[in-house]
């Protein structure tokens, strides 16, 4: 079985195993935390880094970072590859080479991952011709861009490999731009833009706050926010800290500790 087959089972595998149909996916980020318990944050990075996966072997711990970004289908194409990697057991470490076997079969199960044949035959259904107009309802519903959704679309047998080709050098703000749905992707550009830490430790973090533990200056730093921000939130929200009541203790209460002060010099008494 080729790259390319292996991915595409693994990918329908994914799906089948969380119940996730052929439909499209929504909020990937908390789709691969839910499913998976996985830690995903979207943070700030380098010019050129989309993604990266690490492990703790020690703990068997599993963390996937993506960069935030103003290209919303390719973030998502990000998290879906850096999926790939943990699925296939992809550790060689951080210097895989960009066009790697890992790497191209990566690219394919984030493809097969977010836009299965089968999904766009539910969509499309039987039609002789298909043109831009269903190449831009395809990306906007499925939330790829044109070059994943022409590939799909030439391997459903849809369109040929010339008008793939064609295709592939189109955008995504060029086609919503076009076929009206520029306020949507207005909208996935400032999602895939803002950061976002992982649910689970934020989790623990409001609930170390309930227990007067963790400061919200922590849970602000978490966030990338200002303290101010997340305290007003946290208030409005219900969020309060919990008032642990004084225990009173009496001296009978502590133990009997003996001191000895032999060695003491009498000078320093």
């Amino acid at each position: 079985m080729n790259s390319e087959n292996r991915a595409s089972v693994q990918a329908r595998s994914f799906r089948e195993n969380h119940g996730l149909g052929v439909q499209p996916l929504g909020d990937l980020v908390a789709l691969i935390e839910q499913s998976t318990g996985f830690d995903v944050t979207v943070l700030d990075a380098e010019d050129g880094e989309h993604g990266l996966t690490m492990r703790d072997p020690e703990r068997n711990k599993i963390f996937i970072a993506v960069a935030r970004s103003t290209k919303p289908m390719r973030q998502r194409s990000s998290l879906a590859h850096e999926l790939a990697h943990v699925i296939f057991g992809d550790w060689q470490g951080e210097d895989l080479a960009k066009r790697s076997p890992e790497e191209i079969r990566a690219d394919a199960f984030a493809r097969h991952l977010l836009i299965p044949i089968e999904g766009i035959r539910q969509v499309l259904g039987q039609r002789d011709k298909v043109g831009e107009a269903e190449l831009s309802e395809i990306v906007q519903r499925f939330l790829v861009s044109p070059a994943l959704a022409a590939i799909a679309l030439r391997d459903a047998g849809y369109i040929s490999q010339a008008v793939a080709s064609k295709w592939m050098h189109l955008t995504s703000p060029a086609l919503a731009a076009r076929y009206g749905w520029s306020d949507h992707y207005a909208a996935l550009q400032q999602d895939s833009n803002t950061p976002r830490s992982p649910q689970k430790l934020l989790s623990r973090a409001v609930a170390g706050y309930v227990e007067g533990v963790v400061s919200a200056q922590a849970i602000a730093t978490l966030r990338g926010l200002r303290v101010e921000q997340v305290e007003q939130e946290l208030v409005d929200s219900g969020i309060v800290p919990v008032l642990h009541s004084a225990v009173e203790a009496k001296m009978e209460d502590f133990p009997t500790v003996d001191i000895d002060l032999s060695d003491l010099n009498s000078q320093g008494r």
